[in-house]
């Protein structure tokens, strides 16, 4: 199968060499010639030690020992027994897989090759069934998921809102600083209650009530409103002030 200079070379070899083919080769002769002429010695070397590291890696088992099988080559006194290449083989393995066959004494390459295979396809074989359980679990907890959202999450918003609109009415924060009085529910400035101490809910006198209230009735004969009190003192029974109807 040798071919342009390669078969040129072979050729050339077996007449000066075997006699025109009379004297029968061995292959491993043949490799050694080989290389000798076209693989040169540091290419060898270099190829021996990618054999020293070989690991399995991403590869599958049968890829692996493929490539096992054409590094080996360069390194014939790394496996110069079927022992040795199989305990090489097996050092090579994955952990998940190596741990498993490395206490097992394998005499052979095949006899490895045949473990690893068979353990590497019983591990995918439960792991496809696992995540295939793991699909058929998850539409429940995906369903409950979208539950939680669609009922919870709008609770969650009323309480908030219903606390942000609580804090924003609280007498606290009333804009004219008064608090709402918890007897009459007005907004009062100060302490006492009026309606509790009988006073007139408009001006805060104790001499008449609210529908009495002078103020109220200035207010009425000019046509408008009485201006607005924030706090009125307590009659002391001095003669009030005369309230005129400004223009």
């Amino acid at each position: 199968m040798l071919q342009e200079r390669a078969d040129v070379w072979w050729v050339s070899l077996l007449r000066t060499r075997f006699e025109d083919g009379a004297v029968e080769v061995a292959w491993d002769e043949f490799v050694r010639l080989f290389r000798a002429k076209f693989v040169p010695e540091h290419i060898q070397n270099k190829m021996a030690q990618l054999f020293l590291s070989l690991t399995q890696g991403s590869m599958t088992v049968l890829e692996y020992e493929a490539r096992f099988a054409e590094l080996s080559m360069y390194g014939p006194h790394i496996v110069a027994d079927e022992s040795r290449k199989a305990k090489k083989f097996v050092m090579g393995l994955k952990p998940s897989l190596r741990s498993r066959l490395v206490a097992f004494d394998h005499r052979t390459l095949d006899e490895a090759l045949s473990a690893a295979y068979w353990l590497e396809s019983e591990m995918e074989q439960y792991l496809e069934e696992k995540k295939a359980s793991q699909k058929r679990s998850a539409p429940p907890f995906q369903w409950q998921d979208r539950k939680k959202v669609a009922y919870q999450s709008p609770q969650h918003l009323v309480a908030a809102s219903s606390q942000q609109v609580a804090s924003q009415w609280s007498p606290s924060s009333r804009p004219n600083g008064k608090k709402e009085c918890p007897h009459c529910g007005r907004a009062q400035g100060g302490t006492e209650c009026w309606r509790m101490a009988g006073k007139c809910l408009k001006c805060g006198s104790t001499e008449h009530q609210i529908r009495d209230c002078p103020r109220l009735q200035q207010g009425a004969q000019c046509g408008a409103p009485a201006p607005a009190v924030t706090a009125a003192a307590p009659a002391t029974g001095r003669p009030r002030a005369k309230l005129e109807c400004l223009p």
